[in-house]
């Protein structure tokens, strides 16, 4: 992989990510919540494969191969998304609801959203996409302390969002009324 958005704009592009094995398939997010890893440089890194209790991410050797996800023994439990030291892992379910997707991600920044704030969702290179509502606040000390948002939007976006906005103190607590 050539990384040409990657080198050029700070983030792989969608179709670069696609290219990859380890990229789900539109099959693979039918069948339910599921991990994405958008990890793409080839460091000595396997925090994701000796966190999966399913065995569905494999890095091997050497340790700098890029991690691959067995589809078919991702069960979504997320345990992955905080073990990643470099953030690179978040849980997608197309099927959250019949109108609306959910993103499970990690969240190491200062003031943390509320379970039913509404948050802006952005893209890979930080581009507003769309709205959503905060659906959970998982701070397992088992997590290491690294939050886990969870966050439900409108399916259409499905493809384009990976997180959301960076809360500043004055726009936390944006409840459903602020729409």
């Amino acid at each position: 992989m050539k990384n040409e958005y990657l080198k050029n704009y700070g983030a792989p592009s969608l179709d670069e990510l696609k290219k990859l094995p380890s990229f789900p398939k539109r099959k693979d997010f039918e069948k339910g919540p599921i991990a994405v890893i958008e990890c793409i440089e080839e460091i000595p890194c396997n925090p994701c494969e000796k966190s999966c209790p399913t065995g569905a991410i494999t890095i091997g050797k050497p340790i700098t191969n890029l991690p691959r996800i067995h589809f078919e023994k991702c069960i979504g439990c997320g345990i992955c998304v905080a073990a990643c030291p470099g953030l690179a892992i978040y849980i997608k379910h197309l099927n959250y609801s019949e109108e609306e997707a959910l993103i499970s991600f990690p969240y190491e920044f200062l003031h943390l959203p509320q379970k039913d704030d509404i948050v802006k969702l952005v893209g890979r290179l930080g581009e507003e996409i769309c709205k959503g509502k905060v659906v959970e606040i998982l701070n397992a000390k088992w997590n290491n302390h690294t939050p886990i948002i969870r966050v439900s939007y409108n399916k259409k976006y499905f493809d384009k969002v990976v997180t959301i906005k960076r809360l500043k103190k004055n726009n936390c607590h944006n409840k459903m009324n602020n729409l």
